[in-house]
């Protein structure tokens, strides 16, 4: 396994239900190539838990935290996990 290769889990927080957070955060993750999902909390936030080469979740948490227009992202922050090879696709859910 590549050292390269890690897990990340993203919470957002700020104005990033219901304006389409979710979707952007998808089409940004299925254009790296990146293997997860995206989640909204009941608590406001979103989650973001995602696998595949450093680099390339780095360039996905830097769009994370613009957000699309209608969003506004007060605070974004990322934890990095060992990779477990645990997705094959990218993907929102419920």
């Amino acid at each position: 396994m590549s050292e390269n290769l890690k897990r990340a889990e993203i919470i957002v927080d700020g104005v990033v239900q219901g304006v389409g957070f979710r979707y952007f955060v998808i089409r940004k993750a299925q254009k790296l190539k990146l293997n997860g999902y995206v989640q909204n909390l009941f608590s406001g936030e979103v989650l973001t838990v995602v696998e595949g080469e450093i680099f390339l979740i780095e360039e996905l948490f830097n769009d994370i935290r613009i957000g699309p227009s209608h969003a506004s992202v007060n605070k974004c922050n990322i934890k990095w996990l060992d990779y477990k090879n645990e997705f094959t696709n990218f993907e929102v859910r419920y």
